[in-house]
């Protein structure tokens, strides 16, 4: 008798979008391709991690495990060996766990990986890898480029769709312009290499709603103009035969207030500044206490154990703080690894934290006005805006601009130190379900229940081998 023999299935094409602030409360006449792909599919919401802040969410997504396991407690911590903060930092290694390529490459080595713009995107396993990653010449200039693997791939697309957008992929001119780059060079590099899997992100509508709030007009444009964009997606992708997943990280809600928590904290004697050109900067090895603050979650660093109870007692009164998590609370959760703080603060709902520290604005320091995601101790989404104050700011801007071009050295000090300027935020779990982030795809089945998001590794590996 002829042995018998068992065929292996042959991984199924698949793209992952991720349309970052998506949610069942967007859905409906803005929205005609996000919800006709929800008819033909199936809709769940997404359970997120805390904080429910990118680069967690996503570390959860791709790896299928919990904060506590792949280390990424927020989009940045407090480096104790260091004594520095640190966002937005890009390696893939640390990040723990294996990911989802991996996986999949282990199943079957034929399966390939291109990530487009999800985080931790640099020196990765995936087979090919496109993300931000500006110049900075010694003059002060910033020049928008992008990283890529392989290196050629870099120069290829920028020559075709034009040199990467970064200042509308963040800061006051945010618009759609980077997602449908980011869009563009994706259905490029499936062209090129028609890889296995392709995860691309896409966060217009994220910036918008933390700009203009839910419920705006401008975040109804942002909605018809990123449903627009996935439409082009879903023809370039099915008409290929290549499963496509939408996925959210997390949905944005309304905001009114700000929780200047390090402030409460210099106020009580913990947090300590560094005087320098007449400005304040934090000094985070010399405090006793401080936090690092990132939507409507922070953590606080204590360098004294001891001093924990009465660290929490001052900030569980705090107005707007929710909860003020210890250890054996985090543990709870899921989030108790070294590089949290000793307490987590949740902000309670129309609530978020900012990182100032300074009491007069005059003494803030000179990178507060500028878009500087990486010398800030804290995420900061007035970033997304010019401050309304200034006369003439389009002026400013272009004068300042030209004498960067020029080689000169000058400070681009445009954004407003305001916090009421902000409408929308996240980072919270506790949300309603219309606004809780949403997981679109063919192989899942429909039920009311939340789908955790560390289970979205599991859907991506179904869809890539489930027939």
């Amino acid at each position: 008798m002829a042995p018998v023999v068992i065929l292996a299935s042959v991984p199924h094409p698949t793209a992952v979008l991720n349309v970052v602030g998506l949610s069942s409360s967007l859905l409906g006449p803005d929205t005609p391709h996000l919800s006709a792909l929800a008819q033909r599919h199936a809709m769940r919401t997404l359970a997120p991690v805390l904080p429910a802040v990118t680069c967690p969410v996503q570390s959860s997504m791709l790896t299928g495990l919990p904060v506590r396991d792949h280390g990424i407690v927020a989009n940045g911590w407090y480096d104790r060996d260091r004594c520095e903060v640190q966002f937005w930092k890009q390696s893939n290694r640390l990040v723990h766990g294996e990911k989802v390529w991996e996986t999949a490459k282990r199943r079957d080595p034929s399966v390939t990986c291109a990530n487009m713009f999800w985080w931790f995107n640099m020196y990765s396993t995936a087979d090919v890898s496109v993300t931000p990653r500006p110049m900075y010449p010694a003059d002060g200039r910033k020049i928008p480029d992008v990283y890529t693997e392989p290196a050629g791939l870099r120069d290829e697309l920028q020559a075709r769709h034009g040199q990467f957008p970064l200042f509308k992929f963040w800061g006051p001119m945010a618009s759609i312009d980077s997602s449908r780059w980011i869009a563009r060079a994706s259905m490029d590099v499936h062209e090129r290499v028609n890889p296995t899997l392709m995860l691309i992100y896409l966060p217009h509508l994220d910036y918008a709603l933390q700009r203009s709030g839910p419920g705006s007009p401008e975040a109804a444009a942002a909605v018809r103009e990123i449903d627009a964009l996935v439409g082009e997606l879903l023809a370039f992708f099915e008409g290929r035969g290549t499963r496509v997943v939408v996925l959210s990280e997390y949905g944005i809600e309304p905001v009114t207030e700000a929780i200047d928590v390090n402030r409460t904290l210099r106020d009580a004697g913990l947090l300590r500044v560094r005087e320098e050109l007449g400005r304040e900067l934090l000094d985070a090895g010399a405090s006793d206490a401080f936090a690092v603050c990132d939507h409507q979650v922070a953590h606080v660093y204590i360098a004294d154990p001891e001093a924990l109870p009465s660290v929490r007692a001052t900030l569980a009164t705090r107005a707007g703080v929710d909860r003020a998590l210890d250890r054996d609370e985090q543990h709870a959760l899921g989030i108790d690894h070294p590089r949290a703080g000793e307490l987590v603060l949740v902000a309670e709902r129309g609530h978020w934290f900012t990182y100032d520290y300074w009491r007069d604005d005059d003494r803030a320091p000179d990178f507060a006005r500028t878009v500087d995601i990486h010398r800030k101790p804290g995420y900061d989404p007035r970033e997304l805006f010019v401050d309304p104050t200034l006369i003439a700011p389009t002026l400013r801007i272009a004068a300042k601009v030209a004498r960067r071009k020029l080689g000169f050295r000058t400070l681009l000090d445009v954004i407003p130190l305001d916090t009421s300027l902000v409408r929308g935020s996240h980072g919270r779990i506790d949300q309603p379900k219309e606004e809780r982030p949403l997981l679109i795809a063919e192989r899942i089945d429909a039920d009311s229940a939340a789908l955790p998001v560390t289970s979205v590794r599991d859907v991506i590996l179904t869809h890539l081998f489930d027939g």
